[in-house]
């Protein structure tokens, strides 16, 4: 109902507000930033999500973080006060594992990435290597063909806080073999700030592979096109679906992209002084309505 318009709910009158409410039947939330930052929840944004339900609205977490299966997020949910099960779920951690699985992969994966998606591909029976650190040797160079392991038939990138040099070098030479497929979680540039410092995103170990390895990979994360294809199996309604999101170029854009209205919160990457820019240049893509925090909308309808 205010498309693209950038609208700050919180300027809506009590029957705007009530009518932005019924115009969607199912709610899809992005997590880190929206929901919670690390393992502390953002205030009011559990009473939200679970004032949702006992409207009746179908909801699912939808997120680019790889570093947990799907019943980790759900428990980790649970404990922030949020109702949730492990297939309102859907990771980029599943997701990989469910493409490959899709498309019937019988070889094994060269993981840059973490736990989360080893354990979802090994769910599927896909064999993986590489989680963990890999030494870094005086002479870095010295690596061999025997070094590689024949049997992988796909490199996947995901969120790996032990990168290394090693893990490139073999990454780019697996990749040498244009049959090997290259697979990535996702392409966020950065994690949602808790502070000054900055964490930086699978984004930047997507973009070193592709580099070295001279080649492009299919990112299965938001705001592409596979996450779309697999919510299409639950039949959801576009016009009547709500994407809640804190960064334009993954979340806004993915609802912008499926055709689903979008809500744009500021306790993640996107910040005041990045939604005054957005306003004043109006780049695509344009979230329909804005807030501060998402537990700003009980607010609105108490």
């Amino acid at each position: 109902m205010f498309k693209s318009a950038v609208h700050n709910l919180e300027e809506s009158s009590k029957e705007q507000v009530q009518e932005f409410l019924n115009s969607f039947d199912t709610v899809l939330s992005d997590c880190d930033g929206v929901l919670w930052i690390n393992n502390n929840a953002i205030p009011g944004s559990a009473d939200v999500i679970n004032y949702f339900r006992k409207l009746g609205k179908r909801v699912f977490y939808v997120t680019n973080n790889s570093t947990k299966v799907r019943a980790d997020f759900a428990l980790k949910a649970q404990e922030l006060g949020f109702i949730a099960e492990p297939e309102e779920i859907l990771s980029t951690a599943y997701l990989v594992a469910h493409y490959l699985k899709g498309i019937g992969f019988k070889k094994k994966v060269y993981l840059i990435g973490s736990n989360g998606v080893g354990d979802e591909l090994k769910a599927v029976g896909i064999r993986h290597i590489g989680i963990g650190p890999d030494q870094v040797k005086a002479d870095f160079k010295s690596m061999t063909q025997s070094d590689l392991d024949p049997e992988v038939g796909a490199v996947v990138v995901g969120f790996d806080e032990h990168v290394s040099y090693p893990k490139f070098m073999k990454a780019a030479s697996y990749l040498a073999n244009d049959e090997c497929l290259f697979v990535a979680t996702n392409t966020d540039e950065r994690f949602p700030k808790s502070s000054t410092i900055i964490v930086p995103g699978t984004g930047t170990l997507v973009r070193a592979v592709e580099t070295c390895s001279e080649r492009k990979a299919l990112v299965l994360g938001k705001p592409n096109d596979y996450v779309r294809k697999f919510l299409e199996s639950f039949g959801l309604d576009p016009a009547r679906t709500l994407m809640i999101g804190d960064r334009c170029n993954t979340d806004i854009e993915f609802g912008v992209r499926c055709g689903f209205q979008t809500l744009l919160v500021l306790t993640g990457v996107t910040s005041t002084k990045d939604l005054e820019k957005i306003r004043s240049e109006q780049k695509e893509p344009l979230p329909d309505v804005v807030l501060p925090k998402l537990g700003n909308l009980l607010n609105l309808v108490s």
